[in-house]
């Protein structure tokens, strides 16, 4: 008797998790600063991505990752240097142009985000997100003191300002688009890069490493509410991993996300255990613009590098005095409710004293200060 086999006959699904991942082509606007770099980094260590890093200077590509140097202002110049990339699936955007008032950086960083999706949209057949990158000042921030805990559903500050601004274009754009957006809010970022205008580890430890060669104590140079009022980081290594989260997870399409280390702390608490680091003193905080007193500083930079055998980096690519005394001028709470990340599956953390410890670390390994 020929008996058939039941089984045979049977259509078995495949299990989803045996199927290999989906291909994802990464195009990391601005890869070259705090934030690209260290997403890059993380992307990298993905199985299922392919990495493409955009910026003015360009790159060395590898096997991990392709660069592509482009001018993002000019319009013509963006379509041509992004025209062979129809195969990128997500925009990772994180590209910041330098202004000296306020208002007039609405123009060219609103320009930057247009030409790429203007260049990429076309052609990028599969494209399924844009990240967008933008930070507190949405709340109004760096204006003076703000309602905290700032929270996504607060309402955006009277105009002039590219963050909203950029994101209102997503959001227009993205009506009857396949893609989807999603915006994310990290408090200041720590992590390492050279050359980057916004890198405040960078800025205490070429500040403390300076304070330590002349024999001086490490004194706080910001204004003296600052000393004491509460703010928050975000460690660039977790802002990646968050940015990657939002990009991929289906819940987080179109929304905005506060992304922080999860602690609170006070300069007044964080600044003693910093100078210890150093093994330096401290005294009275005393407020002293560092992009006033940090002027003159090259040579001494130089002789420091010699002696204690530093990587050939120059003076202006380890400082951004200007930025420090942004930071250090916050008189007042600065900090966001991280819960609607929570809320949606989001639960890593960091603790930033920690954080801070790692990346002086880290600068030592690279010999960009003194050990």
């Amino acid at each position: 008797m020929n008996v058939s086999n039941p089984v045979s006959s049977l259509q078995i699904e495949p299990d989803e998790s045996t199927l290999p991942a989906e291909p994802k082509v990464a195009l990391i606007v601005g890869v070259n600063g705090v934030i690209g770099r260290n997403l890059a980094d993380h992307l990298i260590s993905l199985p299922d991505w392919t990495v493409i890093g955009v910026s003015r200077r360009g790159g060395h590509s590898s096997e991990d990752i392709r660069y592509i140097s482009a001018d993002l202002l000019d319009k013509e110049s963006t379509l041509q240097a992004l025209a062979g990339l129809p195969q990128v699936t997500h925009i990772f955007y994180a590209a910041y142009q330098e202004r000296e008032t306020w208002a007039e950086l609405v123009a060219p960083n609103l320009a930057m985000l247009v030409n790429v999706v203007d260049a990429l949209e076309p052609i990028a057949a599969n494209l399924r997100h844009i990240s967008l990158m933008q930070g507190y000042k949405v709340y109004g921030a760096h204006l003076g003191p703000f309602k905290t805990p700032a929270r996504e559903s607060d309402a955006f500050h009277m105009p002039p300002e590219f963050n909203v601004d950029q994101q209102q274009f997503l959001e227009r754009r993205q009506i009857g688009s396949s893609w989807t957006w999603s915006a994310l809010r990290p408090s200041v970022v720590c992590g390492f890069a050279l050359g980057n205008p916004m890198n405040l580890a960078m800025v205490i430890a070429v500040y403390a490493s300076l304070s330590k060669e002349l024999g001086l104590p490490l004194r706080f140079p910001g204004k003296p509410g600052a000393y004491h009022s509460l703010l928050e980081m975000t460690d660039a290594g977790l802002l990646a991993r968050a940015t990657v989260w939002a990009a991929t997870d289906e819940r987080c399409a179109n929304q905005a996300f506060n992304i922080n280390n999860g602690d609170l702390f006070r300069w007044s608490e964080m600044w003693p255990k910093i100078a210890a680091y150093f093994e330096l003193e401290t005294a009275p905080p005393l407020p002293m613009p560092l992009k006033d007193v940090m002027q003159g500083k090259e040579s001494l930079w130089n002789d420091m590098a010699a002696k204690h055998g530093l990587a050939p980096h120059a003076y202006a690519e380890v400082s951004s005095w200007a930025f420090g005394d942004f930071v250090f001028g916050w008189d007042y709470d600065f900090f966001a409710d991280g819960g609607k990340a929570r809320r949606l599956g989001w639960h890593e953390f960091v603790d930033t004293e920690r954080m801070f410890m790692e990346i002086f670390d880290d600068l030592r390994r690279r010999r960009v200060i003194p050990s």
